[in-house]
């Protein structure tokens, strides 16, 4: 039976996969319409940037989960 602890930390796993998994979406479909309506390459730049501070956010999320899996683990 998974703990409480257990839960959590799936929990938060399944987080940071739906944040990378939309940011990407996001950020190809920002890219194709971005060139299909003729945006600034500043738009293309705030996507960008938008994208990179989810991915980062997501890493984060995952070092933690694998921090606290190796406490337990110790």
């Amino acid at each position: 039976m998974p703990t409480d602890r257990d839960l959590r930390l799936a929990r938060k796993a399944r987080l940071a996969a739906m944040v990378i998994v939309v940011t990407m979406l996001a950020w190809m479909g920002a890219q194709w319409l971005g060139s299909r309506l003729g945006f600034e390459a500043r738009y293309a730049f705030l996507f960008d940037f938008a994208a990179l501070a989810a991915f980062v956010w997501a890493l984060a999320v995952t070092w933690q989960i694998r921090r606290a899996r190796r406490e337990q683990q110790d």
